[in-house]
């Protein structure tokens, strides 16, 4: 990649990020519409929710270990964030659970 190349690459980086950045303060201006608002907090939890159900969709009971280190990785999960109310450490977690118990139990 020469210089040229670079050089448009991080221009158009740029561009987008302030296009992403700038474009609901010049739709909206300094007031939120209420629906935005109420997206804003809907959504993490849908997110949350698809994540679970992508995460055991594949799960076998049959075999193996039979979904118990999903099982106790959702647990830990979810008691963190009964506990913390912090998304990204529950998430967090949970993942760091499940990769101990697949890989060292």
């Amino acid at each position: 990649m020469n210089t040229l190349q670079m050089t448009v690459m991080i221009a158009a980086a740029t561009a987008a990020t302030m296009l992403t950045r700038f474009t609901p303060f010049i739709l909206f201006g300094k007031k939120t519409p209420q629906y935005i608002e109420y997206l804003g907090k809907i959504l993490p939890g849908a997110a949350l929710g698809m994540l679970v159900v992508y995460c055991f969709k594949s799960v076998d009971v049959t075999t193996g270990f039979h979904g118990i280190p999903e099982l106790i990785a959702l647990v830990v999960t979810v008691g963190a964030h009964l506990l913390k109310r912090n998304m990204l450490l529950s998430i967090a977690a949970g993942t760091v659970v499940y990769m101990l118990l697949v890989n060292f139990v």
